[in-house]
């Protein structure tokens, strides 16, 4: 009887200890105003937060050489910018600067 009691408890901690587990989203939760050019420059990728699941705020998350994130506006100019910078540097091409019309030669 003091088995099954004993392993009846044992078994409840351990799904109250499951329950219990929250997992949080890594978001953002405040923008920074601005970022220097010489910050700007180390900046290697980016990433968009959408305001769905945890996230209260859209926000883009610029990655730094080191691992550093910073959460900034996606409607300030300078951040419209350095999404741009970073695609010209990866290769990307953004939409805005295709042409419909091809050059003729």
């Amino acid at each position: 009887m003091r088995f099954n009691t004993l392993f009846f408890l044992l078994i409840l901690s351990c799904l109250c200890f499951t329950f219990a587990q929250v997992s949080y989203e890594d978001c953002c939760l405040r923008y920074v105003k601005s970022l220097t050019k010489s910050v700007q420059k180390h900046a290697v990728k980016y990433r968009y937060q959408k305001t769905d699941g945890g996230c209260n705020i859209p926000a883009v998350i610029f990655t730094m050489r080191k691992g550093r994130k910073f959460c900034s506006d996606p409607n300030e100019k300078w951040v419209k910018e350095l999404v741009e910078k970073i695609d010209e540097k990866n290769g990307n091409i953004s939409p805005k600067k295709h042409s419909r019309h091809p050059k003729r030669g």
